[in-house]
């Protein structure tokens, strides 16, 4: 079988990367700079778990209900390239999600794919299993694998200036034209198209403008410009951009509400144990979507919707803190978005994508063969030394805007006569 039906498996964990410390192609960073990375693989798994390969009544499901979709779902080579760069810059490895995504997407919100549904409108329960498990088998994919992985790469982010996803994706379009050897993706699909934030994804609390970008554009150009000069073409942002369920988008808006708290305990430390503040804030980290309490109070605040009258006193309470908040947002720290959009201290979150022809063998009928090593390391390689220059050289010589200032504000361009 191509895939895995292990008992006893993790749903995600570290794999370690190959010691490359005399390697002379490598780009070791500073030992102050490899707790700062987290890269990770979501696509490539390869566990099907024994539990989902049966339905509720214990009849075995057949493989050729899904084999198919296992193996245009997942993200051949991803791994491997993640490895890598991992390798080459002396990390300690990458974190890579075991289940295959032809079971579960953990890139997207949780919910069922309904059949037919685009790469950009689809959710955690990924189809065919979206319709061939029970309601308690797509629960216990939920809470027992999505919510594992979730609190996993949690911990992992947590301190990283950094967070890179690697993905493979088709050679071609639907239309047939050629995809770009690799895409780098930095913005939302749903703020390209609306210019803001969509309404009801996340908590409008999140400024519109830091979904402009995920990541710093000198990592992302430094990366470009790397790959360019050894003749590998690539885009941004093409031909699709980051899902808004995307773990990039998720932890941008998850990473904006713990430092937006931070400063707020900071200021009103009385508020710290207030049951009505932790219930705001619970709900303004639930990036996930996955809790049932806080989705009820986003439906109190924001489409003005009935509670039950024993719970009434809690969400006003809950209100008011949440407009205290909004107000120290917007009145006590007006330069705090612009402060967060531009720190060098928050995290980009980059995903890359890169063909899967040019990092894996694949037959006449496109059934996957094998790895290309040699592009696998050529790509990990130059990823790497991208990295490396960005870390040691472009941060620091890069003069970013600290004030409410935009840089064309504080230094205009010269106007053409």
């Amino acid at each position: 079988m191509p895939y895995r039906t292990d008992k006893n498996d993790t749903p995600m964990s570290l794999v370690v990367a190959e010691d490359r410390t005399h390697d002379p192609d490598a780009t070791i960073l500073p030992a102050q700079f490899r707790d700062t990375i987290l890269l990770d693989v979501i696509h490539d798994g390869d566990w099907i778990p024994e539990e989902f390969t049966r339905n509720e009544e214990g009849e075995l499901i057949p493989e050729e209900a899904f084999l198919d979709a296992y193996y245009y779902e997942r993200d051949w080579g991803a791994s491997l390239v993640a490895g890598e760069i991992a390798s080459f810059l002396g990390l300690p490895g990458h974190y890579s999600v075991n289940v295959a995504r032809v079971l579960m997407d953990f890139g997207r919100f949780p919910g069922p794919t309904p059949k037919d549904a685009d790469h950009l409108h689809r959710f955690a329960l990924n189809y065919p299993f979206s319709k061939l498990l029970s309601y308690k088998q797509k629960k216990r994919v939920l809470e027992v694998y999505y919510d594992e992985i979730s609190q996993i790469m949690e911990n992992a982010i947590s301190g990283k200036d950094i967070k890179i996803a690697i993905h493979t994706y088709d050679t071609y379009n639907k239309s047939g034209t050629i995809r770009p050897h690799l895409s780098l993706l930095t913005r939302s699909f749903g703020y390209q198209n609306e210019n803001e934030m969509p309404y009801g994804v996340f908590d409008p609390l999140y400024p519109d403008v830091l979904a402009e970008f995920t990541c710093d554009r000198v990592l992302r150009d430094r990366i470009s410009l790397t790959l360019e000069k050894i003749g590998v073409p690539v885009a941004h942002n093409y031909p699709y951009l980051l899902p808004d369920g995307s773990v990039e988008m998720r932890s941008q808006v998850w990473l904006f509400f713990l430092k937006l708290r931070e400063e707020f305990e900071a200021r009103y430390p009385e508020t710290k144990e207030s049951y009505p503040y932790q219930m705001v804030w619970d709900m303004l980290l639930d990036t996930n979507l996955r809790s049932a309490k806080s989705e009820k109070l986003r439906s109190f605040f924001h489409y003005y919707r009935r509670i039950d009258e024993e719970f009434e006193t809690h969400f006003n309470d809950a209100a008011s803190a949440y407009i205290k908040i909004r107000q120290f947002l917007e009145h006590e720290i007006p330069h705090f978005v612009d402060r967060f959009r531009f720190s060098q201290t928050r995290t980009s979150a980059l995903g890359i994508e890169i063909r899967k022809d040019l990092v894996w063998h694949f037959d006449e009928m496109g059934t996957p063969v094998g790895p290309r090593l040699d592009n696998i390391r050529i790509i990990g390689k130059h990823v790497a030394q991208a990295i490396y220059v960005y870390l040691t050289e472009d941060r620091a010589a890069v003069n970013r805007p600290t004030s409410a200032l935009t840089p064309y504000e504080r230094k205009p361009l010269e106007q053409p006569s």
